[in-house]
């Protein structure tokens, strides 16, 4: 896989807002699928295909535990997409600093 296919496939994982507070509530430690989908008006099988879809896009990792499936945040491959909307930083803070220039001048 190329990595832009890569970065899309990260981009297509964090689209659905229930993938994100997936990941967001990963950022407190591992979890297995049942506590997870605990934390969710949806069914299990409905998280473990979020999962799945995370897991392809290696935002999660899956380790056996038992019979239970820990899942864990990879949060270093979500560096693509900090880089990538960290080159709007300065494209916003300046078109801001213009608007204020703008509207001072009024």
């Amino acid at each position: 896989m190329s990595q832009a296919q890569a970065n899309a496939d990260i981009f297509r994982a964090i689209a659905d807002p229930t993938r994100r507070a997936i990941l967001d509530r990963l950022r407190a430690g591992p979890a297995p699928v049942n506590a997870l989908a605990e934390d969710f008006a949806q069914t299990r099988p409905a998280i473990s295909k979020h999962l799945r879809v995370l897991r392809e896009a290696a935002l999660v990792t899956e380790q056996r535990s038992g019979r239970e499936r820990l899942y864990q945040l990879e949060p270093q491959r979500l560096q693509p997409i900090a880089s990538w909307i960290e080159g709007y930083r300065g494209f916003w803070l300046s078109s801001l600093n213009n608007l204020k220039r703008y509207l001072e001048d009024e």
